[in-house]
Parts: C-alpha cells; sequence; structure tokens
C-alpha cells in the first residue's frame, strides 16, 4: 500500500550550518498549501483572508470539486465578496493562462508543508501522489501532513488502521473548528500540528501560526495519537449528540456520558500509543526533549498488576496536548451561539428520528438517510466511516471492552444486528438503564466476577473465590476462572443493561472478520 520507509522532513542529510540556515528561511518564509479543500481549509482560508493582507495560504480543490462546495448557499450569501474573491486568489495558478485552480503539483512547487484535507475516501492515494510528485519536482523537503478524521482500511488485508500508525513521518494537523465559527473575525482557535520530530513539529506549527492572528497552533509529536483521537471523537460526538438531544431533561445522566465519552477517547489513545513501532524515538531519540515543546513531563505512563508485576500498558503522555484535548471536549458541547459539529448534529438527527420512530436505525445506510434528509452530506460524516471498521480497531490495537463501551453502544444501534436493537433502543432511551450502562460497562471482567460472588455468597464457589482473590498466592488463577453460578440465592430477571452489556462483549468478542 505504501513505500516503506518514506522520509518526510524539511531537512535532508548530509547537514552543514549553511544548508540549515537557508532551509530555516525558506520554511519560515514559506507557504502553506491545502490540497483537496473542504470546509475546515475553506474556512481557514476565509479567516486568514479577513485578518491578513499577506496571504499565507494556498488552495488546491480536487478535479471536480467546487471550492466554496462544502458550504450551503445560506453561509455564501452571507460571506463577504471581498474576501470571497480573495479565496478565489489563494486557489487560482499563477502560471495558467487561464485562471485554472491550482493542483497538487502546483501546491508542491510552491510551499514548504503541503496539507492534505482527504476524507477516508481519497486519503491513502493522495498520500501516494504527493510522495510521487515530490521526487518527481526534486521537492523532497516539502513536508506532507494530513488531518483525516476517520480510521482508513485495506480491502486486501482486511486490516483498519490509523494512516499516521502505517506512515509514521506523516504529519498530522488538527483543530477544533466548530461549524462556521473561523469566519467570525473576533473568536480565536486553538490547533496542533504534530510530528514525530520535535524540530519538524515546531517549524510546522510555527508556519501555520502566521496564517491568522486568530491562530493559535501548538507543536507536538504525537501524530499518531493525534489521529486516533480525532477518529475516536467524531465518533463519540455522534453519541453526545444523540444524549443533549434525547436526554435534555435528565441533567443528571449528561455529565456521566460526556465525561465517560472524553475519557474513553484518552484511554483508547492510549493503548494506541503503546502499538506504535517509534515510541521509544519520540522521546530517547529527539534533537531535544519534548518538554520543550509545552509538554508538562516526558512521559507518562499506567501501569497494571498483571501475575504479580506491574505492566505498562497505557502511555498518556499525548494528554498534554491541550488544543487535542479540547479538540475533543469541544465536539462534545453544545454551543451557546452558532451550530456544533456535524457528527453532533448527526446525533441530533439519530435522536429526533429514534424519538419519532420508537426504534434504531434498521442499518447504516437508513441512519446515512437520515442524516442526508437533514442536509448533512455523506462525505463530511467521518463518524460514520469510522463507525463502520470499530471492531477491526478494537482487535488491532487491542483496545478492551470496558475501555470503549460508550462507542460500542452506539455501534449496535446503528450496526449491529437487528435482533438486539430493541434492547439497545432501551438502554439508549432510558435514563436509568443508560446510567446503569455507564456504570457497570467500565468495570473490568475481573471486577464483574467479585461482585456476582459477593451476590451470591451463600455459594462454596463464590466463598472460594472471594477467598482466594484475597491470597496472595492465588491471584495468578483468578484471571482464567469463570464463575457459573447454577444455584443463586434468588431468582433475579436480568436488567436490560445487562443483557446488552452480555450481547455486546459476546458480539464484539467473537466478531467475523
Amino acid at each position: 500500500m505504501f513505500e516503506k520507509n518514506l522520509s518526510n522532513s524539511f531537512f535532508s542529510e548530509p547537514y552543514t550550518r549553511e544548508s540549515i540556515s537557508k532551509r530555516l528561511d525558506e520554511v519560515l518564509n514559506g507557504k502553506v498549501g491545502f490540497y483537496s479543500v473542504g470546509l475546515y481549509p475553506a474556512s481557514l482560508a476565509y479567516n486568514c483572508a479577513m485578518q491578513n493582507n499577506g496571504l499565507n495560504i494556498l488552495l488546491a480543490p480536487r478535479i471536480g470539486r467546487k471550492l466554496f462546495g462544502a458550504f450551503s448557499e445560506n453561509d455564501l450569501l452571507k460571506m463577504d465578496e471581498d474576501i470571497k474573491h480573495k479565496i478565489e486568489c489563494m486557489a487560482t495558478s499563477k502560471y495558467s493562462d487561464s485562471n485554472k485552480y491550482n493542483t497538487l503539483k502546483d501546491l508542491i512547487i510552491n510551499c514548504e508543508l503541503v496539507i492534505l484535507s482527504s476524507n477516508s475516501k481519497h486519503i491513502i492515494n493522495d498520500v501516494n501522489l504527493s510522495f510521487k510528485l515530490r521526487k518527481e519536482l526534486n521537492r523532497e523537503n516539502v513536508l506532507i501532513a494530513c488531518l483525516v478524521g476517520s480510521f482508513c482500511h485495506d480491502d486486501i488485508l482486511n486490516e483498519s488502521f490509523v494512516l499516521c500508525e502505517k506512515l509514521n513521518n506523516l504529519a498530522f494537523f488538527s483543530g477544533f473548528h466548530r461549524h462556521g465559527a473561523l469566519r467570525n473575525p473576533l473568536d480565536s482557535f486553538t490547533a496542533n500540528f504534530c510530528h514525530p520530530d520535535a524540530m519538524n513539529a515546531i517549524l510546522g506549527a510555527k508556519l501555520l501560526n502566521k496564517i491568522s492572528p486568530n491562530i493559535q497552533v501548538s507543536a507536538g509529536v504525537h501524530n499518531v495519537e493525534g489521529q486516533y483521537m480525532k477518529a475516536a471523537k467524531n465518533i463519540s460526538s455522534i453519541l453526545a449528540g444523540f444524549g443533549h438531544t434525547f436526554h435534555k431533561k435528565n441533567p443528571g445522566l449528561l455529565p456521566t456520558l460526556l465525561t465517560l465519552l472524553l475519557d474513553q477517547c484518552l484511554d483508547q489513545a492510549a493503548y494506541v500509543s503503546m502499538r506504535r513501532l517509534d515510541r521509544e524515538y519520540l522521546y530517547n531519540k529527539q534533537p531535544f526533549p519534548i518538554t520543550e515543546l509545552g509538554y508538562s513531563v516526558q512521559r507518562i505512563e499506567a501501569s497494571i498488576l498483571r501475575n504479580g508485576d506491574f505492566l505498562q500498558v497505557r502511555d498518556h503522555t499525548f494528554s498534554q496536548l491541550t488544543a487535542m484535548v479540547a479538540d475533543v471536549r469541544g465536539s462534545m458541547m453544545l454551543p451557546a451561539s452558532g451550530r456544533p459539529t456535524r457528527n453532533f448534529q448527526a446525533g441530533e438527527v439519530l435522536a429526533k428520528k429514534m424519538f419519532e420512530y420508537k426504534r434504531c436505525p434498521e442499518s447504516v445506510d437508513e441512519f446515512i438517510e437520515w442524516c442526508e434528509k437533514s442536509e448533512l452530506k455523506r462525505g463530511a460524516l467521518e463518524g460514520i466511516n469510522s463507525l463502520k471498521y470499530w471492531p477491526f480497531i478494537l482487535k488491532k490495537y487491542l483496545i478492551p471492552l470496558h475501555d470503549s463501551s460508550m462507542i460500542n453502544l452506539l455501534y449496535m444501534c446503528i450496526m449491529g444486528p437487528i435482533e438486539i436493537k430493541d434492547e439497545i433502543y432501551k438502554v439508549m432511551t432510558k435514563s436509568r438503564e443508560l446510567t446503569n450502562y455507564c456504570q457497570e460497562s467500565v468495570k473490568p471482567l475481573q471486577s464483574k466476577k467479585i461482585s456476582d460472588s459477593l451476590d451470591n455468597y451463600h455459594l462454596k464457589d463464590a466463598i472460594d473465590y472471594i477467598t482466594n482473590s484475597l491470597m496472595e498466592k492465588d491471584k495468578v488463577l483468578l484471571d482464567s476462572n469463570k464463575l457459573f453460578f447454577d444455584n443463586p440465592l434468588e431468582e433475579k430477571e436480568i436488567e436490560v443493561y445487562e443483557r446488552v452489556l452480555d450481547y455486546i462483549e459476546n458480539y464484539l468478542t467473537n466478531f467475523d472478520f
């Protein structure tokens, strides 16, 4: 799929004082190119044109795509005509007699940083084309970045993945963009530019910071984690939009739901971080410590006790990237003014239709149809694209079900079998059921075993299990022992949320890939 060991840096060896000095001048005075365009780059261009006389952005729409195609007719009517003209100039090639739009080739020739704003449908082909053009044009020091907010899938290998994990030198740019807010001349925004080499990261951030005084871009090295968080965030914001809409009269539920969505995004990305092959390089072989980029400490790791020893299972160092965490948090909030993110709006549509029809969508195709009838374009809903590959992601990055329970629930609501959807509907729409699901779904299997044993304390197996759990010599055996209680003290009807939990665990554990 990709050529291995692709170089992606502002610099090339051998280094000399003269070459480094010259290259720094070129980069810091260079331009940023956005290829394929879309709502976020076009909105950044609008902000740049609104704030600056010297324009630092070049745009290149994909063939067949309109420069302002991501905006609604209503949005276009509200735009300043002079600013729209400036944006047209950013996208028009100066080297063409017919005023044609720039191409990807033009961006690589005239920019020092090229950001591919393609969605998951085009991004792999665009990455390969970019590296091919760099080589052909002898412009291999142009840095390539992406901002794709969904998982990718290799149909041949039947494998889903985070793109930056496959191409670990690919830069990742991500900023929080609320619908239409970048056209507000008074609002300010934060973003992260991540590259696994600290010097490239800080130079890319400096270059992006020049776009507009309203944009504050921070540097980071965690491109893989950043891209994972954006993909998981886009899924989670669908559930956040659902919760805000369906449960707006249940104020006690929303803080729990939104906190879990944020925490699980961070925990999942921390598992993904442990899987990256260049992890030691991030911390030990940088030109300077990452604390110089704004990280508070060099490394944050989480450990669990397994077989009597502490085992490092999650790397949370990336969570120090404030703009990245703010992106996740902001995408799950209902704004005081303006419109929420498009994935959040998809969640609002889900809530309204589930309230109207008293059921979950029969399939993802029906959900997409609901969204499109509400004027949400299919290509903009990256959360749905990522949700499609969710079981593959759980498997690839070894993410435990109790650290992904909220997205698991949404997956079953939209993608799950019809046979379970009545139960899923009850859990998602009844405040007490959803609260219980939130509470119980985050408990690991060991915790459930202990709880079940205490509920059946009259049985010898239960007493033995509790006794063994308190004896150091038997702790090694606990994880492999599964409890079955044939003679419970009293017959108790299994709650709906418990049936859903059991079904999800069985379904995702035995998912047919």
